[in-house]
């Protein structure tokens, strides 16, 4: 199949409702706490304030569809990476406070786990564990310093390990792999699956959930909204904003976070004797040590998935819905897949989609509460939120209902952004970054030696310890 016959929708849509499935709110309402949202975060605070605190009146506002955004078509990682490494949290807040983080995100793979089998939640989730690729000496070099480095900060081999090319070649059909590193704690899911099951579970704790609502203003004590031609606002006495990077369409949220497009391809079922040779038997995620970000996984019903970023920044942080489709990048893509695993080749590509990340300014994704306003929010996690928006939920709600935990004072909570430069220095900033970034590895592959572009190239897109 030509890629231009692939359909132009997420893969995880096939086994959800596509639009609205509740109704708008179109009047006044009251209720303990608001949430602008239905994605993973969102929910997550809904669900846990919910199991904390049962008699509370939780309400959840979305503009379109439970899932719309990332929720509904990333990647389906659930894995415990912080955006900017484990190095950066200790060289800021000390070797001990990012040991615990990483705990507790190491703790929020398998949460995500309990609460699907508490809730009755079948999103395909399956523990395989994480594999980043080393495909040249120089990737090797890299994921031994990787491996060694978060040994160093505390984590041991039950964690995280070098794989050399014999390990690497026996879990993985990739071409040309000379090592990597592999963490066990990750699994595969379908997010689409998981949020709308999670929005289920909310529903039957009694959280108020509508769709095809807009939050047109966040505010102290209230949301104000419009739906159907009808304005009003939700007053409560706790607002919290879980929009991701849709965030810039909210008065003064301009320059917060911007949207960054990652896109995806999805092959057709395989044959077995195909999917064997690709390997992964237990649906582990994967990647490579490459400076642009790819992300890949078996799905359930034997099919690869490849993401990746690459897509440009979009002028004034504009969001349409023609920018899930782009040619350069899904063609790329394509045929990445294709490098990677040879015995792809003449397989049929039936999906090729994207959407926009949250980034903040710094990379580092937050949880902040403020008691005296009664306003909060949670993300910005640059494209690893699956597993951490579990953590960041729970830790929201549980300061809301200010109950101290382990969560409570992690290094993440009350992190303020920096805010983006006002255009177009972020258009050119961001944009000549992402070039840098992909020229590195370009360069990296004709001279086998590190390409000094990569960090010029973070250091323009924010990304920096």
């Amino acid at each position: 199949m030509p890629l231009e016959l692939a359909k132009p929708s997420p893969l995880w849509w096939e086994d959800v409702p596509i639009g609205p499935a509740r109704p708008p709110l179109t009047e006044d309402a009251r209720a303990d706490v608001a949430i602008v949202g239905a994605g993973f975060t969102g929910l997550w605070t809904a669900y846990y304030l919910k199991r904390l605190e049962p008699d509370l009146d939780v309400v959840v506002l979305e503009r379109e569809h439970v899932g719309f955004g990332a929720s509904g078509r990333n990647g389906g990682w659930c894995h415990p990476e912080y955006p900017l490494g484990l190095a950066t949290l200790a060289f800021r807040h000390g070797r001990e406070a990012a040991l615990r983080f990483q705990l507790a995100a190491l703790d929020a793979v398998s949460e995500v786990g309990r609460v699907c089998e508490a809730e009755g939640v079948d999103c395909r989730y399956e523990l395989g564990g994480r594999f980043i690729a080393a495909r040249s000496p120089l990737q090797a070099e890299r994921a031994r310093a990787d491996v060694e480095e978060q040994h160093a900060l505390g984590l041991g081999e039950e964690d995280v390990r070098y794989l050399d090319a014999a390990e690497a070649g026996g879990l993985s059909g990739m071409s040309n792999v000379l090592g990597g590193s592999f963490m066990p704690q990750a699994a595969a899911l379908q997010p689409a699956l998981l949020v709308h099951g999670l929005a289920r579970a909310c529903e039957r704790l009694g959280v108020r959930l509508f769709e095809a609502t807009e939050a047109t203003a966040v505010e102290a004590g209230a949301v104000r909204f419009r739906s159907r031609g009808a304005t009003g606002a939700v007053r409560a006495r706790t607002v919290l904003r879980a929009t991701e990077g849709y965030t810039r369409d909210l008065p003064g949220e301009r320059r917060t976070l911007i949207p960054l497009y990652s896109l995806m391809v999805a092959t057709e079922p395989l044959p077995d004797d195909v999917a064997r040779s690709v390997g992964f038997e237990k649906r582990q995620v994967f990647a490579d040590y490459g400076h642009m970000v790819i992300y890949g996984q078996r799905t359930a019903d034997g099919r690869v998935t490849l993401g990746g970023r690459g897509a440009p920044y979009h002028y004034g942080s504009a969001i349409r819905p023609d920018f899930d489709q782009d040619d350069v990048v899904h063609g790329h893509l394509a045929r990445l897949l294709v490098e990677l695993f040879p015995q792809l080749t003449g397989v049929r590509i039936t999906h090729k989609w994207g959407g926009p990340l949250g980034v903040p300014r710094d990379w580092r994704p937050s949880v902040t509460y403020e008691r005296a306003t009664g306003l909060g929010h949670a993300g910005g996690y640059v494209g690893d939120g699956v597993a951490l928006s579990n953590l960041a939920g729970r830790t929201l709600a549980e300061l809301v209902l200010e109950r101290a935990s382990e969560r409570t004072d992690l290094p993440w909570v009350h992190h303020r952004w920096p805010a983006w430069e006002p255009e177009p220095l972020r258009y050119v900033g961001v944009n000549a970054g992402l070039w840098l970034t992909r020229s590195a590895d370009r360069q990296e592959a004709r001279t086998g030696r590190p390409s000094a572009r990569a960090k010029i190239g973070n250091r323009l897109r924010g990304k920096v310890a």
